[in-house]
């Protein structure tokens, strides 16, 4: 998944039906590919390019997980 997927545009949090944000590989914060939901500090898997967005399959990140995040997806 790129970030200019269309895909994305139509992508919602299985939980409160918002936008999802995509964040790409990187060694310390994002190990893989995955989408993000800011309101909720969720972390949704994207696994061979199927993001997998069943409530269960969120991982809840930590305040400073989340304050790390923001600071890296801030424009």
């Amino acid at each position: 998944m790129t970030p200019d997927d269309p895909l994305l545009k139509i992508l919602a949090c299985p939980l409160d039906k918002g936008p999802l944000t995509l964040l790409m590989p990187d060694e310390s914060l994002v190990p893989e590919q995955a989408l993000y939901n800011p309101r909720l500090r969720r972390r949704y898997p994207i696994v061979d390019g199927v993001p997998q967005l069943l409530p269960s399959s969120g991982e809840q990140l930590t305040e400073d997980e989340h304050e790390r995040l923001l600071k890296r997806i801030a424009p």
